[in-house]
């Protein structure tokens, strides 16, 4: 039996990685939705327009599945840390009072994007899917930045353990908020983008070669490989951040365990607790000093700067953090070859290219690799808090409910969660599968 904090903690985990994953999808899709729509426009050319209504649908059933599983996170928060929802609430509302709205936006204009197929005129149908796109990215940008106070909490006056005075749009404010953000939306593209190269590598490596499946794969490969080298400009900004706001987390990352002056860079290895170090990495001289201060000599504060029970999981913070960060260096060396190839090339690059099944096989690979170094990405942040729930002021202990069999609760949300992958691998196959008949018949 798991006690209430175990409990709490995987069903959170379970669920965030759900709906986490569906929340960029629905972030993405949108934007690829529209820019195959416009080009049908453009051009009359029905393999867009088939490319636009197919992923319309995808977007809807992702639509969907997000907002079941938004809905049942929601629920979580005061079920599972009523401390917590109590004390800090009133921090961060704003945020999800304001995701709210965009959220209804974005289901009010997919509907009128779905209606308006072949009953609005067709420029006049592509704007009302504009909004979806927005909403998406607005409703992304304002649940992180409620995250983001969570990690840099500013902007409130505490007395007795209660909120008195709180700045309404403090969560904007929080210096983590900026980077955490924007890491958030442009993970979302890549995600999204190598996603749906994905599908069509997979159909183009099964022999459809048609331009439906073409067009499909370079449209994804291209939100994907111009969003991974943007995405290592933000992480290090990111990091950057960490190390000032949260130089524990940092050293967790890094798997630093003494603060010291010239660190290391390291890669790869596990962490030794007993020993303060990691055992098997491969360091970079100074690296780590000079890239967060741009000194060699820099002092960097290591996990002895605080008590041990202050300190979160090492071995998995800085396992996640290298996965995330080897994953991220594989799609801009992806991206540079791509771009070499062209480069050569120039005409009919993606013809050739894609005609190469070892580079259909790492587009392939991307797609889910995409979304492993997202989860990765997420479990840094929210692990690397830890002990802390809102860093410095509330530790996870103090959050978690006391209401006995909490683990009820942890089994009932994966046996959802189950359902709904299950639901949504079937929707998802059956929209996948072979091009639609106007598209081979152009």
């Amino acid at each position: 039996m798991l006690d209430n904090l175990t409990a709490a903690r995987e069903q959170m985990a379970i669920s965030l990685s759900f709906h986490i994953i569906f929340a960029v999808l629905g972030v993405g899709m949108p934007w690829l939705m529209l820019y195959a729509e416009d080009r049908g426009i453009r051009t009359g050319d029905p393999i867009w327009t088939a490319l636009a209504r197919r992923w319309a649908k995808a977007s809807a059933i992702i639509f969907a599945i997000g907002a079941v599983s938004g809905t049942v996170l929601s629920f979580e928060f005061g079920l599972l840390w009523p401390n917590f929802m109590a004390t800090y609430s009133g921090a961060f509302g704003v945020s999800f009072s304001l995701e709210a709205f965009a959220f209804f936006a974005e289901a009010i204009f997919l509907g009128l994007y779905f209606y308006g197929w072949d009953r609005l005129k067709p420029r006049t149908h592509w704007w009302t899917g504009v909004p979806v796109a927005v909403g998406g990215l607005a409703s992304a940008g304002f649940v992180t930045t409620a995250n983001a106070w969570m990690n840099a909490p500013v902007g409130i006056v505490m007395q007795g353990g209660k909120i008195v005075a709180a700045e309404p749009f403090a969560p904007f404010t929080a210096p983590t908020s900026g980077p955490q953000v924007t890491h958030m939306l442009l993970a979302a593209l890549l995600c999204t983008g190598f996603a749906v190269a994905a599908v069509y590598a997979v159909g183009m490596l099964r022999g459809r070669r048609d331009a439906y499946h073409r067009r499909g794969l370079a449209s994804g490969l291209v939100m994907g490989l111009v969003a991974a080298p943007l995405q290592v400009i933000v992480g290090d900004w990111a990091v950057r951040v960490v190390a000032q706001t949260q130089p524990t987390k940092m050293a967790a990352m890094e798997g630093l365990g003494h603060t010291m002056a010239g660190a290391p860079l390291s890669l790869g290895g596990i962490y030794d607790a007993a020993a303060g170090q990691l055992r098997g990495a491969i360091e970079i001289p100074k690296a780590l000093s000079l890239l967060l201060a741009y000194d060699p000599n820099a002092v960097v504060t290591g996990l002895d700067a605080v008590p041990p029970a202050d300190r979160p999981s090492v071995a998995v913070v800085h396992l996640c953090f290298d996965l995330m960060v080897g994953i991220g260096t594989a799609f801009v060396a992806l991206g540079v070859w791509t771009l070499w190839y062209w480069w050569r090339h120039r005409k009919g690059t993606m013809v050739r290219i894609s005609d190469r099944k070892w580079y259909l096989r790492a587009v392939a690979i991307g797609g889910p690799a995409a979304m492993v170094a997202l989860i990765a990405g997420w479990i840094v942040t929210e692990v690397g808090r830890q002990p802390w729930i809102v860093f410095h002021l509330m530790r996870t202990t103090q959050a978690v409910s006391d209401q006995p069999g909490l683990y009820v609760y942890f089994y009932a949300a994966a046996a959802i969660y189950t359902l709904l992958a299950v639901t949504l691998v079937v929707l998802l196959r059956r929209i996948a599968t072979g091009a639609p008949k106007e598209a081979v018949s152009a």
